[in-house]
């Protein structure tokens, strides 16, 4: 791994101050933090360097032969930043030592660079000449590759330019490292909301204002019905005095230091006559290691025993096997209509409701009504609601490498 510092006279000679040079470094972490931040850095890269264009290359997942380039540069009809198709297979600089910076120069000489099949058709079209970069090992064995040209009109890149990309290549790596963490962080947690959602619980997470900061689906539907809870000036309030006494003092609860945090609940009465909303308020265990305003403080969940099931058909198909007529019998009466009432909902006969019950017994082991609401309530299929489930990231669909041909478009 190369280890050049360069002196501050170096430094002075690039045009870069202990000042810039912090500032860079800022960028490039802020770019971890948000994917669209690390175009500034590239872009600061590009005036550092006098170059006409500074590339990321990032894999495509389950495509090894191919990358995505997040390119700073002017290519036309493209923006000065935008996201294309890299031949990872067709690069003669795919066999370099990580965390090493190369020139053209290191693998061959000029003319064999302009000669060179990959030069013809990738760079002579684009002005791109001379070429620095470097291939950046990751923990799980990953390469995140870094490049800057220049035109052949300008001057090669020197040793102090070398040794100052030498120096960023940590900083890029460690900025990739803290992405990936964020975003493996960021999927779990969407995950887990959503497995809350499809199992009817409400969620709402509080500042330590008392101020809602987010709520989940299934919070925002039972506080638009006012109906025993509500937002006031986005404070979580209920609606009858004394209950919203009692809230106050559960949420005031999570706040305080000196409170013990353990979950603490109640059941709040609602004006329709509905059953009671049962209320559980959470402190959010801090790890933070500054004092903040405005962060999340405490958790509310909101069960409404009145509210649909949100079992999903095809799971209670597949779990049980159950023909589609059985399905939505089931699902009726998981929502806790009666047999006659559900034979009523799905125009059908009540000797046929029957029939389709007393085969849903047989399949699922169970002799009463109530024994099937149970096992289908405490079982698995309210998480395979579809309406809810993550939606999968999109595969990039990539088409024939073609550098001047944009994936995604950046103004």
């Amino acid at each position: 791994m190369q280890t050049d510092v360069l002196t501050l006279e170096a430094l002075a000679d690039l045009g870069l101050d202990l000042t810039r040079y912090s500032q860079l470094v800022g960028e490039i972490y802020e770019g971890a933090l948000d994917p669209k931040l690390m175009a500034k850095a590239l872009k600061s890269f590009l005036k550092l360097y006098d170059a006409n264009y500074v590339t990321l290359i990032l894999r495509v997942p389950d495509q090894l032969d191919t990358g995505v380039m997040i390119l700073a540069g002017d290519i036309e009809g493209a923006g000065d930043v935008c996201y294309m198709t890299y031949p990872q297979s067709n690069t003669p600089f795919g066999s370099q030592p990580l965390d090493h910076v190369f020139t053209v120069d290191d693998i061959m000489t000029s003319t064999e660079w302009e000669h060179s099949a990959y030069f013809k058709m990738y760079c002579s079209a684009q002005d791109v000449f001379h070429v620095m970069g470097a291939d950046i090992s990751t923990p799980d064995g990953g390469k995140l590759r870094f490049r800057i040209t220049r035109p052949k009109r300008s001057p090669n890149f020197c040793a102090n330019e070398r040794a100052l990309c030498a120096m960023f290549l940590p900083h890029l790596r460690r900025a990739l490292q803290l992405h990936n963490l964020l975003d493996r962080s960021e999927s779990l947690s969407e995950l887990y909301s959503q497995a809350i959602s499809r199992l009817s619980v409400a969620t709402l997470v509080l500042d330590d204002s008392g101020s809602v900061l987010q709520v989940n689906p299934v919070a925002e539907e039972i506080l638009a019905r006012s109906d025993g809870l509500k937002l006031v000036g986005g404070r979580l309030e209920a609606t009858y005095p004394s209950d919203n006494r009692e809230l106050q003092r559960l949420i005031r609860g999570a706040f305080s230091v000196d409170s013990p945090k353990t979950a603490e609940a109640m059941s709040v009465t609602r004006p329709s006559g509905l059953v009671n909303l049962g209320v559980v308020v959470e402190s959010i265990p801090s790890l933070d290691w500054a004092e903040e305003k405005g962060k999340p403080a405490a958790l509310v969940y909101i069960r409404d025993a009145s509210s649909k099931s949100l079992a999903s058909e095809v799971v209670t198909k597949q779990l049980f096997n159950l023909t589609k007529a059985e399905t939505a019998l089931a699902m009726e009466l998981a929502n806790g209509l009666s047999l006659e009432e559900a034979a009523e909902v799905l125009n059908i006969r009540r000797n046929t409701a029957r029939a389709h019950l007393r085969s849903i017994f047989s399949k699922t082991g169970v002799r009463r009504q109530t024994e099937l609401v149970r096992i289908l309530l405490n079982s698995v299929v309210a998480l395979g609601k579809p309406s809810l489930t993550l939606k999968a990231p999109e595969k990039i669909k990539v088409p024939p490498p073609k550098l001047a041909v944009p994936l995604v478009r950046q103004a």
